[in-house]
């Protein structure tokens, strides 16, 4: 899989979609740095792997959920390595048994295509539908790595840059769970 060199606080260059515009300019607008990384699709854990190695940083394996009456939807930002019990998560978080949320419920509410899930898609949940779930380990960590709504670009973005800047923003809490 070829992998861009590490660009700081650069956008890929061409015409970007609108989604991964509007993610690095509310970047900017919050005076948040990044480093960046482009790649060919990174939409699985495994080529996520690659790109986390010229990062430095495991990219957060991002799971986006739903109870089963699909009126409760969440953002798990785990470990890539760590396992998912659903049955743990739900009698942490209150709901319902939890199940991967249906394609058109991400775009629709977090405006990221599958394999792209990511905390900076909440800056499209103005609505506040989406629950944000982050696992201790990646809400402790100096450094959280994401998509900016695509999974052509990868980010390495410092941790309270997100829970002191970009969740303050879009009106998100998060709630730390244990996996």
């Amino acid at each position: 899989m070829e992998i861009s060199a590490l660009h700081r606080n650069t956008r890929p260059e061409g015409e970007l979609l609108p989604q991964e515009a509007a993610a690095f300019s509310l970047l900017e607008a919050l005076g948040i740095d990044y480093d960046r990384v482009s790649s060919e699709p990174a939409d699985t854990m495994e080529k996520c792997a690659a790109v986390s190695g010229v990062l430095g940083v495991p990219i957060c394996k991002n799971l986006f959920l739903c109870n089963r009456q699909k009126t409760q939807f969440y953002l798990l930002c785990m470990s890539p390595g760590k396992p998912f019990h659903t049955k743990d998560l739900s009698r942490q978080i209150g709901s319902a048994r939890l199940s991967f949320a249906p394609e058109e419920f991400l775009w629709d509410l977090l405006h990221c295509t599958p394999g792209s899930a990511t905390v900076l898609g909440l800056a499209n949940d103005s609505a506040h539908q989406v629950r944000l779930l982050m696992e201790r380990e990646v809400y402790e960590a100096e450094y959280l790595s994401c998509h900016p709504c695509i999974c052509t670009s990868s980010l390495k973005l410092r941790t309270t840059d997100i829970l002191e800047k970009f969740l303050p923003y879009t009106g998100h809490a998060v709630t730390v769970v244990d996996l």
